[in-house]
């Protein structure tokens, strides 16, 4: 494929800058590096901390709603290939939206919703993180309510740490991207090696992985399909990697192969995790833990002491998780601020590092504000209602991303690009759309989804106001094929 000036590499020792004298992106993600920035960011809280919630839905069958959810996630990866490819800018879903719609509100919305997915799957991991943090302290202890408070400080100052790594740079926060990832790649690793050890000694039964046990008077359908919304949040990831165009090399010929790689590996890791998890762990044990792959290495491997070195490899798996999440939805804030439709300060880029500093502080602070307001309400359901919403603010973008695809077709580019079967965005149309209704999402994640674009929405107001009545300018995306870009 021949490469356009947008995406060719930049001389390191040239500092670009934007028409309003910003400093400009880096390109610093290598075809490598993008793989194990997919990978990590997939293969990060959803398994470590949803298998026993997905087991609670449907028993030991975990595994068919996570290879339902991998297959409409593959579906949605191919649609976002097509597009990267076709427009390997920055701003992913919002690029495609607003060049099949043209409504620029439309692209707002679609933009905000993908960054409020990623502070939300952001938030999840960092309390998952802290209550890791509390099982390593005191392996015996489950932590309960007197820990809560212990457990949200942890939290809070996690997040802390990851806007200090993404304040340093983009380089720097993908080399930690590539050691958290092979730390979390080993500890699925043992959790697999363990499953066989369990299985070799005759101390694990397959026979549950095909028993079906679903909650209440739920259908065994309902239950999937709820089962499936909620593994979902397991297999995003993918489309943070689509926001980090700009900041990658060559991003027409390495995003196909990366996502479509990254994608698989991950898929047949979580349904491994899935079989051997239930078979070891009986069923109500491993839901009703807040460390289900850690009760697999206890309970498949009594007699060798790695419990605890599993928790604190937890610990650096789901750190990942929060760190590509976090930039993501940074580098967000800062592509909609230079467009307009934001309050301008969040447009700040630090000369020095070129990192976008403005979205990075405020995507924090929001982090935090959510932490704090679901950590007190929900109690016991935090990380399925924040881990529910996530996916439900995914599933909607990727629904329009699907819709897009078929849209675009009629748009011709010059540069060669990936080419999508056309059923395969229409499946991935309907079957997103049928994941967001009420059949499948509880009201709690209706709420947090609506509160945090609720925030978006203020925010988008404000700015209206302010560029109607200071500027002299209409609120819109005025550059839509820049967007994301300096």
């Amino acid at each position: 494929m021949s490469e356009s000036p947008e995406t060719a590499p930049t001389d390191a020792g040239v500092q670009e800058l934007s028409s309003d004298d910003q400093p400009a992106l880096k390109k610093a993600i290598t075809p490598k590096l993008l793989l194990l920035f997919i990978v990590g960011d997939i293969l990060g809280t959803g398994v470590y901390s949803l298998t026993g919630k997905v087991a609670g839905e449907v028993g030991g069958a975990g595994w068919i709603p996570i290879i339902i959810a991998f297959a409409i996630a593959m579906v949605s990866a191919l649609s976002y290939v097509e597009m990267v490819t076709k427009y390997p800018q920055a701003a992913g879903a919002a690029l495609y939206v607003h060049k099949a719609f043209g409504i620029h509100f439309l692209t707002f919305m679609v933009t905000f919703a993908v960054l409020s997915s990623g502070i939300t799957s952001a938030s999840t991991s960092a309390i998952f993180l802290s209550e890791n943090v509390l099982k390593a302290l005191d392996p015996e202890e489950a932590p309960g309510a007197a820990a809560q408070p212990l457990a949200t400080a942890i939290a809070l100052a996690f997040l802390v740490l990851v806007a200090l790594i993404n304040l340093r740079g983009v380089a720097e926060s993908v080399k930690a991207n590539v050691v958290l990832t092979l730390i979390e790649m080993t500890g699925l690793a043992l959790v697999i090696v363990v499953g066989f050890y369990a299985l070799g000694r005759g101390e694990a039964d397959l026979a549950r992985v095909v028993l079906f046990e679903t909650q209440g008077d739920k259908s065994f359908f309902m239950a999937v399909i709820g089962a499936t919304a909620l593994a979902f949040f397991s297999m995003v990831g993918f489309e943070d990697s689509v926001n980090m165009a700009e900041e990658t090399v060559d991003p027409v010929r390495n995003f196909p192969r990366a996502l479509i790689a990254g994608l698989s590996v991950t898929g047949v890791v979580y349904v491994l995790i899935s079989v051997l998890a239930v078979a070891v762990v009986p069923i109500g044990q491993l839901t009703e833990s807040t460390t289900p792959l850690l009760e697999v290495v206890k309970v498949g491997a009594p007699s060798i002491p790695i419990d605890t070195i599993f928790a604190f490899i937890s610990i650096f798996a789901v750190a990942n998780t929060v760190l590509i999440n976090m930039m993501m939805a940074s580098r967000l804030l800062y592509g909609m601020a230079k467009q307009g439709v934001l309050p301008g300060f969040l447009k700040g880029v630090l000369r020095g590092r070129r990192t976008p500093w403005a979205g990075i502080v405020f995507s924090t602070v929001l982090a935090f504000v959510l932490v704090l307001s679901v950590r007190y309400v929900l109690a016991e359901d935090t990380i399925a209602a924040l881990g529910g919403t996530t996916a439900l603010l995914l599933l909607a973008v990727f629904a329009l991303v699907n819709v897009s695809v078929l849209v675009l077709r009629r748009d011709r580019v010059e540069v060669r690009h990936f080419r999508t079967p056309t059923v395969l965005p229409v499946i991935g149309a309907i079957t997103s759309f049928a994941l967001i209704t009420p059949i499948a999402q509880p009201l709690q994640n209706y709420v947090i989804a609506g509160g945090l674009l609720g925030i978006g929405l203020l925010l988008f107001i404000i700015t209206w106001f302010y560029n109607s009545a200071v500027r002299a300018r209409r609120t819109r995306f005025h550059r839509p094929d820049d967007l994301g870009k300096p």
